[in-house]
């Protein structure tokens, strides 16, 4: 039970790995409120895990939406000691200077903006009492980038900078930010980055992968649980790779 007595806030917390944290979380006795912009999947989620859950509509990106999940989250839970900045996505594999106008936008307003948002909302209570952590889900296209998501590696780099930067300001404060680098996983979102999700293109995206398999779920909730765990409490500022070897 290594986040007994704990709260968390996991956002994007309805599906893929976002889900895998949630229930990680809750199994080791935090409690748990899932954010999610799918508010009926996470109600879903949320009664079928029980009473130590709670399920909230957010939208990252937005700062009235972020403002009320914290109003609904402290009064289900109370205090949030854990904030998971797992929601993201991504554009199409599309040449850079062809991806939309449109496309760019939404992906640094869910990647990058809501990590800014998640702390103007919960950074100064966190600062008050000395305490925190903040875990940002970023990638391995922020370290080693993959042609074609230029935009999605940008903003993936923008949150591993953003993490370094987030943990020595508020080091002073007792609040450690850390970030998890996975490779692409067995999510819904993994069509997007093959573009197609083609026994060939898995083949290809594996063979850069030395052990040879794409991240499960459970691998990046197994991490995400230690970096927030007390078993880590001389880490912050770190952006862990869980891929398998690929940014070798």
């Amino acid at each position: 039970m290594r986040l007994e007595n704990k709260t968390a806030i996991v956002t994007g917390g309805a599906s893929g790995f976002g889900e895998a944290i949630v229930k990680k979380f809750l199994a080791e006795g935090a409690r748990v409120v899932i954010a999610d912009i799918n508010q009926k999947a996470a109600e879903d989620l949320s009664q079928t895990l029980g009473a130590n859950t709670f399920a909230a509509h957010c939208d990252v990106g937005d700062r009235a939406s972020v403002n009320a999940l914290k109003t609904q989250a402290t009064a289900a839970l109370g205090e949030i000691d854990i904030i998971v900045n797992n929601a993201g996505v991504t554009h199409l594999p599309t040449p850079l200077d062809e991806v939309s106008e449109e496309d760019f936008d939404r992906v640094f307003r869910v990647n990058c903006k809501s990590v800014y948002l998640m702390a103007q909302a919960f950074v100064p209570d966190m600062k008050s009492r000395k305490s925190g952590n903040i875990l940002n889900i970023a990638s391995t296209a922020g370290v080693s980038p993959r042609p074609n998501l230029n935009w999605y590696n940008s903003s993936k780099g923008w949150m591993n900078t953003a993490t370094r930067t987030m943990a020595i300001e508020l080091a002073p404060f007792n609040i450690r930010v850390n970030a998890v680098n996975p490779v692409a996983g067995e999510t819904p979102l993994l069509a997007s980055f093959l573009g197609e999700d083609t026994p060939e293109r898995r083949e290809k995206f594996l063979s850069s992968i030395p052990l040879g398999r794409f991240a499960m779920p459970d691998d990046i909730a197994n991490a995400s649980c230690y970096l927030c765990s007390d078993e880590a409490s001389m880490v912050t500022g770190v952006c862990m790779q869980v891929d398998g070897g690929r940014c070798i």
